[in-house]
């Protein structure tokens, strides 16, 4: 998987006003905001710590779902994306961190490090560990009017 753009659900609260966010691809990440506009930031920052915890647990990341017409699309953070990235190929390559770090010429912590959503990487060297790995990071982007998928 390398597409971290993931449909969330925007449903009116009745009780309490604004929106309550939920993603069909992660059924644990649920959210609200006052607001449209503040639903899908809430969503965004949910989705990040969603993902940066089945990192940290060593789970799969679900592949996102396609975007349905009352759906809006919530993306990761570019470096938490790249960091992902990283991960799903590391897991795919069946390597542990410490044989990465051997491949890499570098020390365990380093390999640790770039997979920690939390901590800041550069991005040439989440680029290489990519490129050691036989992956390319590409990034593209979309003007923000283009986030719901029924637009």
């Amino acid at each position: 998987m390398n597409n971290f753009a993931y449909p969330v659900t925007l449903t009116p609260d009745e009780e309490d006003g604004g929106f309550v966010v939920t993603f069909a691809d992660l059924p644990d990440a649920i959210t609200q905001g006052e607001d449209i506009a503040d639903a899908l930031e809430q969503a965004a920052d949910c989705l990040e710590e969603a993902i940066a915890g089945r990192m940290r647990l060593n789970e799969n990341l679900p592949e996102p779902s396609q975007c349905g017409e009352n759906n809006y699309l919530v993306y990761l953070p570019a470096q938490t994306a790249a960091k992902a990235l990283l991960y799903n190929a590391m897991r795919a390559s069946d390597i542990s961190k410490v044989d990465f770090a051997k491949v890499l010429n570098c020390d365990e912590k380093e390999v640790r490090r770039l997979l920690n959503p939390r901590h800041s990487s550069r991005l040439p060297r989440i680029e290489s560990a990519l490129r050691a790995l036989g992956y390319k990071l590409l990034i593209s982007g979309i003007p923000n009017n283009a986030s719901p998928c029924y637009s």
